[in-house]
């Protein structure tokens, strides 16, 4: 994620006021019936070669706005003060209803949305596609969506090419399971943050001025001198789209069911190249809706925010090549902007039922936007153990006809 660090010159006002401002991002957001501007169809979904929407009958293609222009969320980081939200990143309303009917404009039927899955539906009579793009509190529309790049295609490859360089060691009932064609598109829930903070740190580091060794007893050992300084740093920290995902079941880091760190490992994504949410770039995808509020996320957030200044602040800090204890960190947020997005992901999922009856989730997933693959795969234990053995043994072997012939 890109971030800068700077020394401070004159600090922003602190916020006054406690309650957030909202950027209201479903400003001009219509639902109903979408149509293509050339002929009036609604047969619409994202072309992933080229990023834009697509028109299925007369192959029309347009795309909406630059999120990141159209909210200004590329301003200056060190001029946030205070909480600024985007209207989609609302706390959640938990009375909200989650199914919703809407009427036809084509037709006048009553057509059913469950905004738990997706945000458009075909009419039953006419056919056409109905889509939701206006915002409820339930956390359904967010205000951003980044579309698929990659195609499912090259998904795919790299999904069994990640998988074929495992299988030698994967549990036979997987093998003969998998199947790469069966990868998903999905959506997946996020935060995007920016944030505005200061940083204090003080601690001692230690220089080292000299080794050698010395002898104790029948052995010697290695001794060093080092000078030891009371080290301080204080300094401006910006950071730029940093992504918190917002779906509970993904933060769930319990890895005795799942390997939902999996996710981490694919970032990042660039954000930057976002678009204003329209349900159509989810025509052919799934999603999952957001259920965690700002209160739940901001934790995370801030702590990840001190992560990164622990790592700016190392550059400054070569001279004490003994390494630098603090005694006291202080990251004091001053501003920060959260916005919702959707962010994509193919996923390849496989549900492994052990031998106690428990279940285990395993999956490979693919960065939709720059194809970094990662995953798990449930693995033969027995093989494994039998191969850990033999290399063992031969290296017990190895090193006993080393000794033999007095090497």
């Amino acid at each position: 994620m890109p971030m800068d660090a700077v020394e401070p010159d004159t600090p922003p006002p602190a916020a006054t006021d406690d309650a957030p401002r909202v950027i209201n991002t479903d400003d001009g957001a219509k639902d109903g019936l979408a149509k293509c501007a050339r002929c009036g169809a609604t047969e619409i979904s994202l072309n992933v070669a080229t990023g834009n929407l697509r028109c299925g009958f007369c192959r029309f293609e347009w795309s909406t706005d630059n999120a990141i222009e159209a909210f200004n969320l590329n301003g200056d980081i060190s001029a946030l003060a205070g909480l600024l939200v985007g209207s989609g990143s609302s706390d959640i309303v938990p009375s909200t209803e989650e199914i919703l009917t809407f009427k036809c404009s084509a037709c006048g039927a009553e057509v059913v949305i469950d905004t738990n899955t997706s945000t458009q539906a075909r009419c039953h009579w006419c056919r056409n596609t109905l889509s939701m793009n206006q915002q409820v509190p339930n956390g359904a529309v967010p205000d951003m969506i980044l579309p698929f790049k990659v195609e499912k295609s090259t998904a795919v490859e790299k999904i069994a090419h990640f998988v074929g360089k495992r299988k030698f060691f994967a549990h036979p009932t997987f093998r003969a399971e998998f199947n790469a064609e069966n990868v998903m598109g999905v959506y997946l829930p996020y935060m995007v943050v920016d944030i505005n903070a200061h940083a204090k740190l003080s601690g001692q580091g230690e220089h080292q001025t000299r080794s050698y060794t010395v002898k104790v007893g029948d052995s010697t050992q290695q001794r060093y001198d080092a000078d030891l300084y009371n080290v301080a740093r204080e300094f401006d920290i910006h950071v730029n789209d940093l992504t918190v995902e917002s779906s509970s079941d993904r933060l769930d880091q319990n890895t005795a069911v799942n390997s939902n760190n999996i996710i981490n490992t694919i970032m990042p994504f660039d954000v930057e190249n976002s678009v204003r949410y329209d349900s159509n770039y989810l025509a052919g995808f799934t999603s999952e809706r957001r259920d965690s509020n700002l209160d739940q996320l901001a934790p995370l957030a801030h702590t990840q925010a001190e992560d990164i200044t622990r790592h700016r602040v190392n550059d400054t800090l070569k001279f004490y090549d003994r390494g630098v204890r603090w005694a006291a960190e202080e990251v004091d947020v001053r501003g920060q902007r959260w916005v919702s997005a959707y962010l994509p992901v193919w996923l390849y999922s496989y549900q492994q039922r052990k031998s106690n009856g428990k279940t285990f989730l395993h999956y490979v997933a693919v960065n939709a936007r720059t194809g970094e693959t990662m995953g798990s795969i449930p693995l033969h234990q027995s093989k494994l153990l039998l191969v850990s053995g033999i290399v063992q043994l031969v290296g017990t072997v190895i090193g006993l006809v080393l000794v033999a012939v007095g090497i």
